[in-house]
């Protein structure tokens, strides 16, 4: 089966009475946010914001994992190509979705049953529920390669107790599902055979 590439298949929307289900659909690169995907979403969040018939939007990912980051491998190989603006393109996209997830009106319930890293953080933690289960994983990878949290990351790390967000902003830990809730990343913890 060929990897989903359109923007309908990259991101399923099921309809239902007063809700809007958007399944992230490339559970073979961990759900990482192509552009496509990040186009998608943006003209979903901005149809339903003026739907009325739209009271609530749930946001999960196919297999294993939410949202494993962006794709940047993707935006990488662009780069390489000489094609520089493609790579401004997709960050302008998608912090500017971050925005409009922070600022919604309408809540947002995301499932977070799998990895929660990078950019999927970003698309989980700017809504208003996030529902971990026992398969959560979170964490902000991208320390590692020696860059910052981005996507609104300092803003909802910052507001986590103590100095743990901090300590998560930094070295990239990765927390479970539990540990997400216990600080604040989780709003609710669920089995995910329920």
């Amino acid at each position: 089966m060929a990897a989903p590439s359109s923007l309908q298949e990259q991101v399923l929307i099921e309809e239902r009475s007063f809700s809007r289900i958007l399944t992230l659909n490339r559970p073979k690169q961990l759900n990482a946010l192509s552009f496509a995907m990040l186009s998608r979403l943006s003209e979903c969040f901005f149809a339903y914001e003026e739907d009325p018939k739209v009271k609530i939007i749930i946001l999960k990912g196919k297999g294993r994992a939410f949202c494993a980051g962006g794709d940047v491998a993707a935006v990488l190989r662009d780069v390489k190509e000489g094609d520089w603006k493609s790579g401004a393109k997709y960050f302008s996209k998608e912090f500017s979705l971050n925005y409009l997830m922070a600022t919604y009106k309408k809540p947002q319930v995301s499932i977070l049953n799998g990895i929660v890293m990078g950019g999927g953080s970003g698309l989980a933690t700017h809504g208003r529920f996030r529902v971990a289960t026992e398969n959560s994983v979170f964490a902000m990878p991208e320390t590692a390669l020696g860059l910052f949290p981005d996507i609104g990351a300092s803003y909802f790390l910052s507001r986590l107790p103590g100095f743990f967000g901090e300590y998560v902003g930094l070295t990239g830990a990765r927390l479970d599902g539990a540990e997400m809730l216990a600080c604040g990343l989780a709003t609710h913890y669920v089995p995910s055979t329920v």
